[in-house]
């Protein structure tokens, strides 16, 4: 039982940081840069995709997954060094 709680706590907690993240992580409200929209369409343009939203939503989910995995990552590590202390 102990072992169900201790895994289900980690994927609170990763659920809790993805969250956080998502909340975080991205470019608005402030506008992006011409430039920036321009390398956007670019992007979408050559991978077939007519909408650079359609690009852009999934590749910052993308980012906001990795960036939530290395705060768990980094608060698995500490946790680990406390409780060995």
């Amino acid at each position: 039982m102990a072992t169900l709680a201790r895994k289900l706590f980690k994927v609170a907690l990763f659920c809790v940081l993805f969250r956080i993240s998502l909340a975080y992580v991205h470019t608005y409200p402030m506008p992006m840069p011409e430039s920036q929209g321009i390398a956007w369409l670019h992007a979408a343009n050559r991978l077939g995709i007519r909408d650079p939203d359609d690009l852009y939503i999934p590749v910052i989910l993308v980012v906001n997954l990795f960036v939530a995995a290395l705060f768990y990552m980094a608060i698995m590590k500490l946790w680990r060094r406390y409780r060995s202390k």
